[in-house]
């Protein structure tokens, strides 16, 4: 197969928010674009392998690394669902539909270990820690990030 990998320019646009679910799977999305754009060398400020494509990672029970290796293949986001679903742990639609809700709902302020690396992380963006789940913040600092780079 070993096709030239394209994708998103991460040094001119964010990649895709970990809301938007691709086959079923919230972070895919954004896990996809972030790897193909590291095997592109247009990664940017962005971080493959990172603790939120690994709450994916861990719900699955696959490796990071076998997932680059499917992107450097040249994998669409199809190919990309499909190797998920053939590989790490058996997960039902209703499984990942639920895992999804829970992980979109995430708000780091309500884990005592990370309130308060997260509050500073939401502060220079004036977003209230209590009420701010990790994808909205996530989706801010793409937009604060990429607007100050223009």
């Amino acid at each position: 197969m070993n096709k030239k990998v394209t994708g998103k320019d991460l040094t001119r646009e964010a990649p895709r928010s970990p809301r938007i679910r691709v086959g079923g799977y919230a972070i895919l999305g954004r896990t996809i674009d972030k790897c193909r754009a590291l095997v592109a060398g247009n990664i940017w400020e962005y971080h493959f392998d990172c603790p939120v494509d690994n709450m994916l990672f861990g719900f699955k029970g696959v490796k990071g690394d076998d997932f680059k290796a499917q992107i450097e293949q040249g994998a669409s986001d199809q190919e990309m669902v499909e190797w998920l679903n053939r590989n790490g742990e058996k997960k039902t639609q209703e499984e990942i539909k639920r895992w999804g809700d829970e992980v979109i709902a995430t708000r780091p302020h309500d884990d005592p270990e990370r309130r308060d690396w997260f509050a500073e992380q939401v502060k220079p963006l004036g977003l209230d820690p209590a009420k701010t789940t990790l994808f909205e913040w996530l989706e801010v600092d793409d937009e604060a990030s990429h607007a100050k780079a223009a």
